[in-house]
């Protein structure tokens, strides 16, 4: 049997009745042979016979296995957990030894997990108290990039992003302050979503940043990682930065995409190829791309570890950095006890900094859809940790640093291997609420960038994939079929756009209506009508408009105009522009155009 990595391996084994006990000792087998430095708690047999006594009960709630697994698509899914979050009854160390007590209930996420069938294997290593982007900063040793032994494995999630990368589960859990979440995801070349800030429950998670901390997601496929997302997102009464506000399922098909108009100096010259080559990419795929100054960002990246949110990490820590200081890792130390200079001035200047910037970030959605930049902007050694411990660490949270004080969402995804053999990442960033849209979008980029899942050897085939998991949250929409002015580019199509309304396709209706250019419009316009007879069909594109501004769309319609059921081509029925019967007496039938600008361009002589 092949070796299972992703969800649908482990779907398609489970539905040839493949039994989870056989397939999950031997797995948990494998990883406890592994050991440090990658896994600081592997659970032992008796907690995965538990596990798969629940699942078996499960199972007989459900007349097969197909009708289980299309309820509970986590069912035997074996996953890791970064060891600042907590598994009841198991110890939560944070990397440090000192500091470790055994958890007595299961944190958040891990509660949804278990509770949609997954089981848990392991805790992962990590960059102690989740400070760092390099993962060496562990008494247990420091992971390597699953591709080379001589360099890191990006932190602070090291433990889980090397276990997804080596195959040894198909997703794993870490943690997203400053980038650690999508760095350990640039170099081991896998998936790294990181969700909107509160979009997911941070209780039971050993804060860093708690006002900014996100649970995060490594994947091999974007798909599995967007399942994931799916489970664990939600309100939690139990953390009260827990905020779910979803945004759009996607984006029209071409989009604006924002590149820095220059890299920053310190990037290296495999990294700024690798982010070229990713622009030729998006530009072959129709994507227009939008050049940005990336100065402002660079500017809110730096208030992060140089600016008073580091007295956040001062607080979880405080005692032990008081009472027993050695107990911690030399570079956290000196981390963490920056925060004892700054003041509760210095605090609210910060913030009054923050909240400029934040405009002028803002504003820069106005001209793109979604931004592009490198994941990291070099991939150091552990020699050269070893060197310069905080100089190697500080320069990576460059293209990270700022997401989460801005409260966007961001996706690191695997663009090419450099001609040394290393991976190199990219991340797409989106405004916050956008989780759903950027992982539409990350599955379009994982499918032509045909990169290697990690390094299994293994290379992405979104072929292999099987019928959609879940997919995140998005805002409940109305499909509305345009045939007229509002479609795209046309003189009335800005009436969608400012009320949120995103392109799902363009498509034809059913050939039962025949399409009419009213007299005296301005703009103008065409009336579509349903016949009985000798109908055509008419071109049309179909917009998801957010349901809370369809009062509002619908308030700006004219007479004779309005909305009804428009049947297209393959059955389905949606909400459409139709015209009253009287404004057609004496109107021109364009039917056999095909559609308004089609006549359009008949017109012009196009």
């Amino acid at each position: 049997m092949e070796r299972l990595l992703t969800l649908a391996d482990w779907h398609a084994a489970y539905r040839a009745g493949a039994d989870p006990a056989v397939l999950l000792q031997a797995r948990r087998s494998e990883l406890a042979a592994r050991g440090l430095p990658v896994y600081l708690h592997v659970a032992d047999e008796a907690a995965i016979a538990s596990q798969c006594s629940g699942l078996q009960a499960r199972a007989a709630l459900h007349a097969d296995r197909n009708a289980l697994l299309d309820a509970c698509p986590l069912w035997g899914v074996p996953f890791v957990v970064k060891d600042n979050i907590d598994i009841a009854g198991v110890p939560t160390t944070a990397a440090c030894p000192a500091w470790a007590h055994t958890a007595t209930r299961h944190a958040t996420v891990v509660q949804r997990l278990l509770a949609a069938g997954a089981v848990w294997l392991a805790k992962g290593n990590l960059d102690q108290f989740a400070t760092g982007l390099v993962g060496t900063r562990s008494p247990y040793g420091a992971p390597s990039s699953a591709w080379s032994p001589e360099h890191v494995s990006g932190g602070s999630s090291s433990g889980s992003a090397v276990a997804v990368a080596s195959g040894d589960v198909p997703f794993s859990l870490g943690t997203d302050t400053a980038g650690s979440g999508r760095v350990p995801a640039g170099f081991n070349h896998i998936v790294g979503l990181k969700p909107t800030p509160g979009r997911s429950s941070t209780a039971g998670v050993l804060p860093a940043c708690r006002t900014l901390d996100c649970v995060s997601i490594f994947a091999l496929t974007v798909e599995d990682a967007a399942a994931v997302l799916a489970v664990i997102e939600g309100a939690d009464l139990e953390d009260a930065y827990s905020d779910l506000a979803p945004g759009p399922a996607r984006w029209q098909p071409a989009l604006r995409i924002g590149v820095p108009s220059a890299l920053p100096a310190g990037v290296h010259v495999d990294v700024a190829a690798a982010f070229e080559g990713a622009r030729a990419a998006l530009r072959g795929m129709g994507h227009t791309l939008v050049p940005f100054d990336f100065a402002p960002l660079a500017e809110v990246a730096a208030l992060l570890y140089q600016g008073p949110w580091v007295a956040e990490r001062h607080l979880v820590v405080r005692e032990l950095l008081s009472t027993q200081p050695e107990a911690m890792d030399p570079a956290v130390r000196q981390v963490i006890s920056a925060a004892e200079r700054y003041t509760a001035d210095d605090l609210f200047a910060a913030q009054y900094r923050l909240q400029a910037l934040g405009v002028q970030a803002a504003a820069l959605w106005q001209a793109m859809d979604v931004m592009l930049v490198p994941t990291a902007p070099r991939h150091p050694t552990h020699a050269e940790l070893a060197a310069d411990p905080l100089g190697a660490n500080s320069v990576l949270g460059m293209f990270t640093n700022f997401v989460n004080l801005l409260g966007w969402c961001a996706l690191s995804l695997p663009a090419t291997v450099s001609h040394a053999g290393l991976p190199q990442g990219i991340t797409f960033v989106a405004p916050g609420g956008h989780d759903a849209a950027l992982a539409h979008f990350g599955r379009l980029w994982q499918a032509q960038a045909g990169q290697p899942m990690g390094a299994t050897g293994r290379p992405f085939s979104a072929g292999a994939e099987a019928a959609p998991l879940q997919t995140p949250a998005s805002r409940a929409t109305l499909p509305v079929a345009v045939v007229g002015a509002h479609l795209t580019g046309l003189p009335l199509n800005h009436q969608l756009t400012t009320l949120g309304a995103t392109l799902r396709e363009a498509a034809q209706t059913a050939p039962h209506y025949r399409l009419y250019a009213l007299p005296g419009t301005v703009p103008p316009k065409p009336g579509m009508q349903r016949v009985r007879a000798d109908g055509h069909a008419i071109a049309v594109e179909v917009w998801d408009l957010p349901v809370e501004h369809v009062g509002r769309f619908l308030a700006g319609i004219p007479a004779p105009l309005g909305l009804g059921s428009v049947e297209l081509a393959d059955g389905r029925q949606v909400h459409g522009f139709l015209c009253e019967a009287h404004a057609l007496l004496g109107a021109a039938d364009i039917s056999h155009h095909g559609g308004w600008r089609a006549y359009i361009q008949h017109l012009s002589g196009a």
